[in-house]
């Protein structure tokens, strides 16, 4: 059996770095992108630096980026099976508190980081007879929460969630199946760990707790072998989105 190969963007950190290293200890090939090489080595270096992970710095949101990542990936491992594009930032304000940077970081990680590496995954897959496509976003952006002032995540990830089904429906043709992963609050790096934030990270679902980035690892891979499930979202999220509690 053909050996998987699952493209990660946003793989030096968080749940971007445990998708990866998960699909390293199932034995797939990954090919881990993020903005910085010194990142990308530190995090290999945690996996062992197996001979089965290449790394690929670049900025994400350049449509070059996505070119040579998907042409680096083909030259060392062939067919690309699985794009994970989980690289994002969160920014949360009030709207008055948002400055053009703000907007700008958003667009550029967030929304082209997506568009390009899927248009270059979808041109490749389609070439090859198939494959997934699956989006990180964010629970939030399917039921916002006043205690979150979110306007340009809601915005740009709500977005998101609306275009795996559009794409979803373009590629299905081609054998190609589109989702997006919604995850709740999931303790990594990009939230503080002092105990009075994390006290109110926990009250943010009915299940007061907080998710861990390997409840995330474990929707994706559902998704990565299923062969019946597009244009879905997925919420992970303790149930913060079922409704109110």
């Amino acid at each position: 059996m053909r050996t998987k190969t699952v493209i990660v963007t946003g793989a030096s950190s968080g749940i971007g770095f445990a998708i990866a290293r998960d699909s390293l200890n199932r034995g797939f090939n990954v090919v881990a992108n993020a903005r910085s090489r010194q990142d990308l080595e530190l995090a290999a270096e945690k996996m062992g630096a197996p001979a089965n992970l290449l790394l690929v710095p670049g900025d994400i949101a350049q449509p070059e980026t996505a070119k040579i990542l998907f042409a680096q990936a083909e030259a060392r491992f062939g067919q690309i099976d699985v794009l994970v594009s989980n690289a994002g930032v969160f920014i949360s304000r009030p709207i008055a508190g948002y400055d053009e940077r703000d907007v700008e970081t958003m667009l550029d990680v967030n929304l082209k980081g997506f568009f390009y590496s899927a248009q270059r995954a979808a041109e490749h897959m389609r070439a090859h007879g198939g494959g997934h496509i699956i989006a990180i976003t964010a629970a939030i952006a399917m039921q916002p929460n006043v205690n979150v002032p979110a306007l340009l995540p809601i915005m740009v990830k709500g977005g998101l969630n609306h275009a795996v089904r559009g794409l979803a429906l373009e590629l299905a043709d081609a054998g190609i199946m589109v989702n997006a992963i919604a995850p709740g609050i999931i303790a990594t790096p990009m939230h503080a760990k002092d105990q009075d934030t994390m006290d109110a990270l926990k009250n943010m679902a009915p299940t007061h707790r907080v998710g861990e980035a390997e409840d995330v690892v474990r929707a994706v891979m559902y998704l990565v072998e299923s062969r019946f499930v597009t244009g879905s979202v997925m919420t992970v999220d303790g149930g913060a989105t079922a409704g109110k509690w």
